[in-house]
Protein backbone atom coordinates (compact mmCIF):
# COMPACT_ATOMS: atom_id res chain seq x y z
CA UNK A 1 0.00 0.00 0.00
CA UNK A 2 3.02 2.60 1.10
CA UNK A 3 4.49 2.25 -2.46
CA UNK A 4 1.40 2.71 -3.97
CA UNK A 5 0.95 6.14 -2.53
CA UNK A 6 4.70 6.39 -3.03
CA UNK A 7 4.40 6.09 -6.97
CA UNK A 8 1.28 8.23 -7.16
CA UNK A 9 3.11 11.12 -5.68
CA UNK A 10 6.30 10.63 -7.87
CA UNK A 11 3.46 10.14 -11.24
CA UNK A 12 1.53 13.34 -9.78
CA UNK A 13 4.81 15.28 -9.24
CA UNK A 14 6.53 14.37 -12.87
CA UNK A 15 2.97 15.38 -14.44
CA UNK A 16 3.26 18.65 -13.09
CA UNK A 17 6.62 19.28 -14.02
CA UNK A 18 6.44 18.16 -17.29
CA UNK A 19 3.26 20.69 -18.10
CA UNK A 20 5.01 23.41 -16.95
CA UNK A 21 8.08 23.05 -19.33
CA UNK A 22 6.84 25.38 -21.95
CA UNK A 23 9.81 24.83 -24.17
CA UNK A 24 9.16 21.35 -24.72
CA UNK A 25 6.53 20.55 -27.69
CA UNK A 26 4.10 17.49 -27.17
CA UNK A 27 5.40 14.90 -28.90
CA UNK A 28 8.68 15.21 -25.88
CA UNK A 29 6.04 15.54 -23.37
CA UNK A 30 4.03 12.68 -24.21
CA UNK A 31 7.07 10.39 -24.72
CA UNK A 32 8.30 11.44 -21.03
CA UNK A 33 5.07 11.30 -19.98
CA UNK A 34 4.39 8.02 -21.21
CA UNK A 35 7.86 6.83 -20.00
CA UNK A 36 7.26 7.57 -16.44
CA UNK A 37 3.77 6.05 -16.29
CA UNK A 38 4.94 2.87 -17.82
CA UNK A 39 8.12 2.97 -15.17
CA UNK A 40 5.69 3.29 -12.44
CA UNK A 41 3.49 0.48 -13.87
CA UNK A 42 6.14 -1.79 -14.09
CA UNK A 43 7.81 -1.14 -10.79
CA UNK A 44 4.53 -2.34 -9.02
CA UNK A 45 4.20 -5.64 -11.00
CA UNK A 46 7.75 -6.91 -10.75
CA UNK A 47 11.24 -5.81 -10.64
CA UNK A 48 13.90 -4.11 -12.14
CA UNK A 49 13.86 -5.49 -15.53
CA UNK A 50 9.61 -4.85 -15.50
CA UNK A 51 10.39 -1.25 -14.43
CA UNK A 52 12.72 -1.11 -17.34
CA UNK A 53 10.14 -2.95 -19.93
CA UNK A 54 7.24 -0.64 -18.70
CA UNK A 55 9.44 2.47 -18.94
CA UNK A 56 10.40 1.64 -22.45
CA UNK A 57 6.79 0.91 -23.85
CA UNK A 58 5.11 3.59 -22.11
CA UNK A 59 7.57 6.02 -23.72
CA UNK A 60 7.09 4.42 -27.12
CA UNK A 61 3.15 4.43 -26.54
CA UNK A 62 2.92 8.16 -25.31
CA UNK A 63 5.57 9.55 -28.32
CA UNK A 64 2.67 7.34 -30.99
CA UNK A 65 -0.45 9.44 -29.14
CA UNK A 66 1.12 12.56 -28.86
CA UNK A 67 1.35 12.29 -32.87
CA UNK A 68 -2.11 12.13 -33.51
Amino acid sequence: MKTKIISAAVLAASLLGLGGCASMDRTTVGTVGGAVVGGLVGSAVGGTGATILGAAAGGYLGNQAAKR
